[in-house]
């Protein structure tokens, strides 16, 4: 017998336990203690036991079983567990879980446990299903074993399971997360060959693959080969290649993918994600005025832009200098009720600061306080933000008492507290600085660095106590 079989025959077989050993941390009245006595029992085929336990089965219940298996040096078994675990009607394995599982396990690791837990249910006769096999190839995706995952698919006509569409999109997908993609596209075109047909996952894992590595006529090769199988793209793929033809390709193609969809019936018709998309991806290469007649389209097919979609706009006018088509933007989006007053302008005023019209930016926000309208916290932050960077600090607090009047403070970063108290305190504004800190200690508001030293050794060298003790009251130094 060779070293490696014996050391598979060893990991296969537990060794018989006569005197269970309980841990500390479970629990005498506890799921997991209950489950962790069956186990040790180590029958042959365990799951049978674990079906007459009569108790509940949850999340952490399950961890705590898994844990203790690990600690007593029987991932085999705790890895039969979670897979019985993953077969009951009340309970079902989430994402998460899977991870856990296989951080707990070390699967990727030991990929060779994937083996054993087969090799130990052929060996034992131990009914095996459908469900059981996705369980296990799960746990090979999430462990990114696609070999492994292969290997168990192929192992699954021995135990008289048939090979579904959803066995091998899983493998699929680990072979695409490992960077595989030869190998899963191998496998897309085996599975007409076994009477299963790919549906939108197996295309959707391929393609996304595909788009994210630049490879974009491997992209487009596949996702015309869906329709010659019968398999017509939804909204989510083809938003999937119109990113990557933004990313890597051209406006033109992206365009014209867009004209499919909106041509292409209600399986594929664009949204707001889509369209944003296109948008963004015109405004970073220049061409915002172009952008605009996409979002006459996006109007057009009846979907209304998003904050993103508006942002992504403006901020593109801003940066080539058409300020002015920026505000007929505005006029248009709030004459129709899509976006909010202040949602536009907040917008406005942050793209103005960042190509450096702060004056321009200061005018648009204080028409919206005088009219009454609440400006968005990141407009507020960065414009009080600009005003102490300016050396205008007194302005800065002064704005920030206009905005409280509105009662819109709430949504101000609390870093800019902290800047505005610094820069109040080095220019001498001492009762501005006092009512501001009051201010930040109702609020709740700390003090951040690197303005906290700052801001206490100043006071302390000043001798300003009565301002440092206010500050800090109710904390330790």
């Amino acid at each position: 017998m060779s070293l490696f079989s014996v050391c598979r025959y060893l990991s296969t077989t537990s060794p018989k336990i006569t005197n269970p050993i309980f841990p500390k941390q479970l629990s005498p009245s506890s799921s997991a203690h209950i489950y962790w006595a069956h186990l040790q029992t180590n029958v042959p085929n365990i799951e049978r036991t674990l079906d007459k336990v009569n108790v509940k089965l949850d999340p952490l219940s399950l961890i705590s079983v898994l844990q203790t298996c690990v600690d007593f040096n029987q991932p085999l078994l705790g890895l039969r567990f979670f897979i019985w675990a993953g077969l009951q009607p009340s309970y079902g394995h989430s994402l998460c879980m899977y991870n856990k599982a296989c951080n707990l396990l070390r699967i990727d690791r030991n990929p060779g446990i994937i083996y054993d837990v087969i090799h130990a249910y052929g060996n034992e006769r131990c009914f095996v299903g459908v469900k059981t096999f996705k369980v296990v190839l799960c746990l090979c995706k999430e462990a990114r074993l696609g070999n492994e995952g292969l290997w168990v698919l192929r192992k699954m006509k021995e135990f008289g399971c048939k090979v579904n569409t959803v066995a091998y999109n899983i493998v699929i997908r680990s072979f695409c997360y490992m960077g595989n993609v030869d190998e899963a596209v191998r496998l897309v075109r085996e599975m007409g060959l076994t009477g299963n047909f790919p549906d939108m996952i197996t295309y959707g894992a391929v393609v996304k693959f595909f788009v994210d590595g630049g490879r974009l006529n491997e992209a487009f090769g596949l996702f015309r080969d869906m329709r010659a199988h019968g398999c017509v793209p939804n909204t989510v793929l083809y938003s999937i290649l119109i990113d990557g033809v933004c990313r890597f390709g051209s406006f033109e193609k992206a365009l014209e993918l867009l004209c499919e969809m909106e041509n292409g019936g209600k399986s594929c018709r664009p949204n707001a994600v889509t369209y944003t998309t296109v948008i963004q991806s015109l405004c970073e290469g220049g061409r915002s005025v172009m952008a605009l007649n996409v979002l006459d389209r996006m109007k057009t097919f009846g979907c209304s832009p998003n904050r993103i979609t508006l942002r992504t706009l403006i901020n593109g006018l801003c940066v080539e200098d058409n300020v002015e088509e920026a505000y007929k933007l505005i006029e248009r989006v709030v004459e129709v009720g899509d976006l909010s007053v202040g949602e536009c302008y907040s917008s406005l005023v942050v793209s103005l600061l960042w190509v450096g019209k702060f004056e321009e930016a200061e005018k648009v926000f204080r028409i919206l306080l005088a009219g009454g309208v609440n400006p968005e916290g990141l407009a507020s932050s960065h414009l009080i933000r600009g005003f102490c960077l300016k050396g205008r600090v007194l302005d800065g607090f002064r704005l920030y008492n206009d905005i409280k009047i509105l009662g819109n403070v709430s949504s101000i970063d609390s870093d800019i507290y902290s800047l505005l108290l610094a820069g109040l305190i080095e220019n001498s504004y001492m009762v501005e600085a006092e009512n501001l800190a009051g201010q930040m200690m109702e609020r709740d508001i700390q003090l951040r660095p690197p303005y906290r030293e700052d801001v206490v050794d100043f006071l302390i060298n000043s001798g300003k106590i009565a301002l440092l003790s206010h500050f800090f009251r109710g904390q330790n130094r």
